[in-house]
Order: structure tokens, then C-alpha cells, then sequence
């Protein structure tokens, strides 16, 4: 089937009234949490997994993945009127717009941020379509020794893409993988870390550590800040940009896109990379780099174009490798497990209405988010209001219903709490729960692979050593690591020197 006959087969699939409604209700929801700082996209998407088990696989991954790029939008909102990025990938958003509106600029920056988020989005989504497939055939190619090698290098590339210190990554990385091993044991059946509870004996769910670990824990860290904010612009008049305008964020908008095309396949954090990337790239071409920091639009088109079209990408590793690139797409993934799909080089084959329809939602779900960001600005604003003190013990009650209506299980609302305190704590220790939820779900599969190909081997381990796509990629995970270790090594070797001096 051609991409022709594949994307009328996602048109198909995705102009049915019930994709539709479920599209608009995911860009929706992706716009407020973005809108409300605090939340983000990984945590509403991890509260809302249970209510997604009962629906059609096309529509729970259609409403999923529109709250994730909904958010990259509806983060630049507050970034803009109140200095105060409501998605990381907004940070960079927040220098330029926020002085623009302080300026009287704020429907001039909201828009540019709409319509270059319009355009990426658009592009990116064109070039998911075109090279997911042939990737996809690429990786039919792939026996149990390269998937192996593959998961390595994506666990170190998430490592060497986190902030903060390389051995807390690394160690959440052990942690999650500790935590997958949970359960029966995939070959012998032998029970593993279990306790003696029963309720153990399945693995732990995936559901209760999603909720519990971005959920709960951001509620209980955001409820030690102070959680008052004014709004810079009470009205936002000014929503259409001039010729000149126009002019200024032509190339930014599409060096963006080509950044955020690219760096979206990452694992890792790819559209905040991406985002900061762009920043850097048009202030150094800018013929006004004075400007920039003080109200440049092109400070504002570049990293919204960019981490727009690095949100569209992220989805190429997950829906051709079944890798995810970073812990949105992690949830993802637990979403087709729960739907029953095992993502990977065959989804394209097996489910062609999931992977073509999901592709074609993106551009509705972009079309969505204009209509949406542009004349609902002021309901966007009075959002902005809301106090946390309403939001917080709904949000509890809402995730604690949801997942235990998935199994009729108390336990699963038990091992809410449990991970909400585990990631609570794990924050307050400067470590990043993202690693730790990449590497619970790539542990299983990382020991399904790693056991397939010593099988077929007879146990010799140099099987990955003697393919050379295996070979490669251990290769590059170990530059990788090295690349992800020497700062801190440097940093050391610096305080050492200046100790002894």
C-alpha cells in the first residue's frame, strides 16, 4: 500500500465523528495542563490511562497523544503572560514572549507561537509519514541481539539528554529496571522480588506507577510552592502579525522545524533540546542579536516551531522501534500494552487503521489547537486564575477512581500512594523520575531480548559482538556514556585543581 493509500486510510480513520470529538478532547486537555503550570502532559496522561481501557485503541491513542502536543501549545501561554513556562520545552519561550507582552506585544507573541507551532506541527507530521514506514522496514531487519543493543543505547542517550548529575539518571535507570523484574519470571514462571504477596505475582502495574510517580508526586511538589500568580495581560488585543512580522519569523519558523524534525527522534528530552537549540541558532543568525532578551519574535517563532515539531517526531522510535523517546512516549507505550498491541515494525502491518489514523490526527489535532489558542485566548487567561487548592484534591480523587476501576483492585490505589511518596522523595533528592520510568518500561523487554538471543546462540554472549548492527550500536551506547560522564569527570578533575592550588 502506497502513502497515498495509507494516509486516505488514516483520513478514513480519523474523520469519524468519534475520533474527531476524542481529538478536540485531548488538544483540549493538552492546552489547559500546558496552560496550568504545575501538571504537564506526562502526569494528566498517566491520570487518565485508566479511563482509556475501554476505549478503541485508535481513539485512546488519538486523545493521548493530542493532550501531549496540545501542551507543547498551551505552555507557551503562560511563558508568555506570566514568565512562568507551563511545559519545560516552553522555558525558552518565556525570555522573549514574556517581554513582549510586557511591551503590549502579547497577542503578536501568542500568535507567532500559534502559527509557527501550526506550521512545524504540519511538516513534522508529513515527515513522520513518509520515513516512519521505510524505517519501519529497516528495523524488520533487527533479531533479538540488535532490539537488545537498541534498548542499551536508548537508556544511555535518555542518560546522557538528563539534567542534573549523570549517576542519579543512571541510578533511576537500575531502579526502573529493578522494578520490571517484579512479577513471574518470563520463562520459569518463578516469582521475583514478590515477598510472598499475591497481588505481586502479575508485576507491578504500570498504571499506579505512572499516576503515582508524575501525578501525585508533582501535586505534592507543586503544593510546597507558593501557588499565587497574576496575569501580565488582562486582555489580549492584537492577535494578527504584520507584514513586517511576518518577514522576521519566516526563517526562524523553519530553521525550527527542521531542528525539532530532527531532534525529536531523540531519546530523551528532544523537544526541550531542541527548543533551547533553536534559541541559540537564531540569535547568532540574527542581524539584531541586541534585540534578543529584550522582545526579539524570533525568539519566540524558533523554539515553538522547534519543540512543536520535535513533539510530532518523538513518535517515529516509538511506532517503528516500539522504543519510547522519552516518558511521554514511555506512557504511551504502556497504552498500546494495555490495548493489547505490542508496538514495533509490525504495528504499520497488523494495525494500519491505528498507525495511518494516528499520523492524520496530528495535522487535525494542529488545526484543532489554532481554532483553539487563538480565539479562546481570554478563557486560557481566566484559567490562569483557578487556585491549586480546587485543582489538587480533584485531580487525587479523579486518578484514584480511575485506576482502581481498571482491575476493582484497592491494592493498585495502595501503590498510587507508595510511588507518589517514592517520587516525592526522589525529587526532593535531585533525582528525575523520567529515567526511572523509561527503564521499568524497557526492563522487560531489554531481558525478553537479551534472553532470546543468548537462546538462540547456545548462551554466547559474543553474539552481539559478532552483528555488526549489534556491534554498532553497543558501540555508540558506549560513546554514549562516555560523552554523558566526561562533564562530571572535568567538573572533579576542576575542584581537585583548585583544592590543590
Amino acid at each position: 500500500m502506497g502513502v497515498l493509500e495509507s494516509l486516505a486510510l488514516g483520513f478514513a480513520t480519523a474523520f469519524t465523528p468519534v475520533n474527531l470529538l476524542f481529538c478536540l478532547i485531548g488538544v483540549a486537555l493538552g492546552t489547559a495542563v500546558g496552560v496550568l503550570p504545575g501538571i504537564g502532559p506526562t502526569a494528566t496522561m498517566a491520570l487518565l490511562l485508566p479511563i482509556t481501557f475501554g476505549f478503541d485503541p485508535v481513539t485512546a491513542l488519538i486523545m493521548l497523544a493530542g493532550i501531549y502536543y496540545g501542551a507543547q501549545y498551551g505552555g507557551s501561554t503562560t511563558a508568555i503572560l506570566i514568565n512562568l513556562p507551563g511545559e519545560s520545552s516552553a522555558a525558552v519561550t518565556a525570555i522573549d514572549g514574556y517581554s513582549m507582552a510586557k511591551q503590549g506585544r502579547a497577542g503578536k507573541a501568542l500568535a507567532t507561537a500559534a502559527l509557527g507551532s501550526f506550521f512545524a506541527g504540519t511538516v513534522a507530521t508529513l515527515f513522520v509519514a513518509l520515513l516512519a514506514a521505510p524505517i519501519a522496514d529497516i528495523a524488520l531487519e533487527f533479531g533479538p541481539a540488535e532490539f537488545a543493543a537498541l534498548i542499551v543505547l536508548g537508556l544511555i542517550a535518555s542518560i546522557t539528554l538528563a539534567s542534573g548529575s549523570t549517576l542519579k539518571a543512571l541510578a533511576m535507570i537500575v531502579l526502573g529496571l529493578l522494578l520490571g523484574t517484579v512479577g513471574q519470571d518470563i520463562a520459569t514462571g518463578t516469582p521475583r522480588f514478590t515477598f510472598g504477596a499475591r497481588e505481586l505475582f502479575g508485576g507491578l502495574e504500570f498504571v499506579s506507577l505512572a499516576v503515582g510517580l508524575f501525578g501525585i508526586a508533582e501535586i505534592l511538589r507543586n503544593l510546597e510552592g507558593d501557588m499565587t500568580r497574576s496575569v501580565m495581560v488582562k486582555k489580549v488585543e492584537g492577535l494578527w502579525l504584520s507584514r513586517d512580522d511576518f518577514r522576521r519569523i519566516r526563517m526562524p519558523v523553519l530553521r525550527g522545524t527542521a531542528l525539532g524534525s530532527a531532534l525529536g527522534v531523540l531519546p530523551g528530552a528532544g523537544h526541550v533540546l531542541a527548543s533551547f537549540l533553536s534559541y541559540s541558532v537564531e540569535k547568532r543568525s540574527s542581524k539584531r542579536p541586541e534585540e534578543f532578551g529584550r522582545g526579539a519574535i524570533e525568539g519566540v517563532a524558533g523554539p515553538e516551531s522547534a519543540n512543536n515539531a520535535a513533539a510530532q517526531t518523538s513518535f517515529i522510535p516509538l511506532l517503528t522501534f516500539g522504543l519510547p523517546a522519552n516518558s511521554v512516549m514511555a506512557i504511551l507505550l504502556g497504552a498500546l500494552y494495555i490495548q493489547g498491541i505490542v508496538p514495533g515494525p509490525l504495528v504499520i502491518e497488523n494495525e494500519p487503521e491505528l498507525f495511518w489514523g494516528l499520523i492524520v490526527s496530528f495535522w487535525i489535532g494542529n488545526l484543532f489547537l489554532v481554532l483553539l489558542n487563538l480565539p479562546l485566548i481570554g478563557l486560557w487567561v481566566k484559567m490562569l486564575t483557578i487556585p491549586y487548592r480546587w485543582l489538587f484534591p480533584a485531580i487525587i480523587a479523579f486518578a484514584c477512581i480511575g485506576t482502581y476501576a481498571i482491575s476493582l483492585n484497592a491494592y493498585d490505589v495502595y501503590a498510587i500512594a507508595f510511588f507518589g511518596l517514592l517520587g516525592y522523595a526522589l525529587v526532593k533528592l535531585g533525582c528525575e523520575p523520567a529515567p526511572l520510568l523509561l527503564g521499568f518500561v524497557l526492563g522487560p523487554l531489554l531481558e525478553e531480548y537479551l534472553r532470546r538471543a543468548l537462546t538462540i546462540s547456545q548462551g554466547d554472549a559474543t553474539v552481539f559482538l559478532t552483528r555488526p548492527i549489534s556491534l554498532s550500536l553497543l558501540v555508540l551506547a558506549a560513546l554514549a556514556l562516555v560523552v554523558a560522564v566526561l562533564p562530571t569527570v572535568r567538573r572533579k578533575r576542576e575542584v581537585v585543581f583548585e583544592e590543590e592550588s
